[in-house]
């Protein structure tokens, strides 16, 4: 027979097994997002629009070397960093192209670089350093390491491979100077020129 105590424990089991099939309560956007753009706030020195030289050792041994470009800027309310880079060829023509954004996970006091390259995508820690950033690629026993320096409107970048054991080997350089102001991702593609 059932009563009143019943219907009221059974009602409660419900709510509770209920809740736990809904999954864990999402966090609150008034405060998630807060936390997100102060994170964002702290890489604003990246914004606006960049262009200078990079080199990239081929697979060959053989050095390349590109016009690169670089435009950055918020989105999502500043709570994401948008970038795209591209690097120009001797021709004019696109040799390389990257987009990419960058988030914080107030959570797990992370930041992450979510890339595209040259049909390459994957998700990267990326850490703020006082005058710029580092971002690692894993790539099996070795680690591809990005150290960007950006300060007085200069964008200097390294990328280095690090075996265990070994030296590391410096692989790319970019040297890039701010040439502007950006309404990127809303603004076209920089030109080399």
């Amino acid at each position: 027979m059932y009563t009143l105590r019943t219907t009221v424990a059974s009602l409660l089991l419900l709510t509770c097994v209920g809740a736990q099939a809904a999954g864990p309560m999402r966090p609150d956007p008034a405060k998630v997002i807060p936390a997100q753009q102060a994170a964002m706030a702290k890489l604003a020195f990246m914004d606006g629009s960049w262009r200078g030289t990079a080199w990239t050792l081929l697979p060959s041994g053989e050095k390349l070397t590109v016009t690169q470009t670089e435009r950055v800027g918020p989105f999502l309310d500043g709570s994401v960093k948008v970038v795209e880079g591209r690097g120009y060829q001797a021709d004019g023509k696109v040799g390389f192209n990257a987009f990419g954004t960058i988030s914080y996970n107030p959570g797990s006091n992370a930041y992450t670089m979510h890339s595209y390259a040259m049909g390459n995508v994957g998700d990267f820690a990326l850490t703020p350093t006082e005058q710029g950033f580092v971002w690692e690629v894993p790539a099996g026993p070795m680690t591809i390491r990005y150290t960007a320096t950006i300060k007085d409107g200069s964008w200097k970048e390294v990328g280095d491979r690090l075996m265990p054991g070994k030296d590391p080997v410096r692989f790319f350089e970019m040297d890039l100077k701010r040439i502007g102001d950006t309404d990127w991702p809303a603004a076209g593609a920089i030109p080399p020129k």
